[in-house]
């Protein structure tokens, strides 16, 4: 089969969230499993194009439609671990950041334009795109008459962030004005349009294609939603096992296996010294990696922290977001020096030696489609600490609940749950012995590699043709 990805941000050239780790590694698992795989992505001017040897000149250019005018854009390639990658060049959309500009709705409505352009020559069997950035391809290679036997997918990774815009960017690309029941007037939703027009509608998480049918999680789209409920598929994601690989992992203090866990507590000690906790190898310590955001439950995390570090645990904070709580978090952390290390801003090096070095890992989330955090943390036999939402629900079994469990949970959104579920998660850490070791030796022997994700997608992708066929 011959897919053809299309996506904001694929790692390692160009990352901001989760997104940028599903599309630099799913592909690799079904280039693995035979299929022909490309991946489409903005030629953003953060990408090392030295580093990642993308050649200055491309082989082909085409001269796309936009609006009144055409625009040039050149299309070079590279191709790395079986999987091709197709960087789409265009001052008009290359920047130095990936999101964040007031013009992002028509920058990635003309590199959907532009994927479309070199589609409609190679005509692959199923089209996949990612999120609202790529939204407008699902609709315009639906339309294109050169590419009738390619099958459309679309993922929602996070439904909250759907691109609504002005309605004028659809006829930047030629797409009609006539607008969905869920779009306001001279409104274009890219998100809506995909779900209403993809022969398939996936997300990350089984639980979350549950939850989006729901007007607590379906951000207004939740009838949209319910309409194509047929033709929905949830697909938890899985992590690339090579890269995050406590056994091997270049970035930490000593490597360990779930039969040799000794440089676990290397890794603790070093992780203590280098942020500045007080190095103690009987304090647990609580990792944080993500947004200071409210979707990832910042406030209660901000509500139980000063009673997390009062009953004798250390925490670790790598992340950035709202003003307003980062500026508390400093405070907090001027205050509880020895005990609280707070790092503002994302540091992969460092993030993997949090992974590594603590003994617990916190996502409180209000909502997670899937939640990565918690699938690295188990790797590296860091228990997760979590609330049973979307993909954290699907991945983490609480121990209390279920004597084959690999973390702690808790349901309702408030401090009191969470606190709950760290005083548990505490007590067990704290009678140690046996039981501690073999709840961490079972999280690490678990497998959330691509391998079965990636058959799930390949099936999933029969459906997609199947549909199209019969349309």
């Amino acid at each position: 089969m011959r897919i053809s990805f299309a996506a904001a941000e694929v790692a390692p050239y160009a990352k901001v969230g989760g997104l940028a780790d599903v599309v630099g590694s799913l592909p690799q698992a079904l280039a693995a499993l035979g299929h022909e795989v490309s991946v489409y992505l903005p030629l953003h001017r953060s990408i090392d194009v030295v580093k990642f040897a993308i050649p200055a000149k491309s082989a082909r250019t085409h001269s796309v439609p936009y609006g009144a005018a055409h625009a040039r854009i050149a299309y070079p390639e590279i191709t790395r671990d079986g999987v091709r990658f197709v960087f789409v060049r265009s001052f008009r959309i290359g920047r130095d950041k990936v999101y964040g500009y007031a013009d992002d709705a028509k920058r990635y409505a003309l590199f959907c334009r532009a994927v479309l352009a070199d589609l409609e020559e190679t005509k692959p069997d199923v089209i996949h795109a990612h999120d609202w950035h790529a939204a407008l391809l699902v609709q315009l290679a639906a339309r294109s008459r050169k590419l009738p036997g390619s099958a459309t997918v679309f993922t929602i990774h996070n439904l909250a962030y759907q691109g609504r815009t002005s309605a004028d960017v659809l006829r930047l690309v030629g797409l009609p004005r006539s607008r969905l029941a869920v779009e306001g007037r001279d409104e274009a939703n890219p998100m809506a349009r995909a779900i209403a027009t993809a022969d398939i509608v996936s997300t990350v998480s089984e639980r979350y294609a549950e939850e989006i049918l729901t007007p607590e999680f379906g951000e207004r789209l939740e009838g949209l939603l319910r309409d194509r409920r047929d033709d929905l598929w949830g697909i938890t994601n899985g992590i690339d096992t090579t890269f995050f690989d406590p056994s091997r992992d270049p970035h930490i203090a000593a490597h360990y296996t779930a039969d040799d866990q000794s440089g676990k507590a290397v890794c603790k000690a070093a992780l203590q010294t280098e942020t500045g906790l007080t190095v103690q190898p009987s304090a647990p310590v609580f990792g944080v990696i993500g947004r200071l955001v409210e979707q990832k439950g910042v406030d209660l995390l901000t509500a139980v922290a000063p009673w997390l570090l009062d009953k004798g645990g250390q925490l670790v904070v790598l992340g950035a977001g709202d003003p307003t709580y980062e500026q508390r978090w400093r405070e907090l952390a001027q205050k509880m020096k020895g005990r609280l290390a707070l790092t503002l801003g994302f540091d992969a090096a460092l993030a993997q030696r949090i992974y590594a070095g603590s003994d617990m890992f916190l996502m409180p989330s209000r909502f997670e489609p899937c939640g990565l955090g918690q699938l690295i943390s188990l790797r590296y036999g860091t228990v997760p600490v979590v609330r049973a939402v979307g993909g954290l629900a699907n991945t983490v079994r609480d121990i209390d609940g279920d004597a084959r469990g690999n973390g702690f949970s808790f349901t309702k959104y408030e401090a009191a749950g969470f606190a709950d579920a760290i005083e548990r998660a505490l007590h067990r850490y704290r009678a140690g012995g046996q039981p501690w070791l073999a709840l961490r030796t079972r999280a690490m022997r678990e497998d959330h590699s691509w391998k079965a994700s990636a058959r799930r997608y390949v099936e999933m992708y029969g459906a997609a043709a199947k549909a199209r066929r019969a349309a």
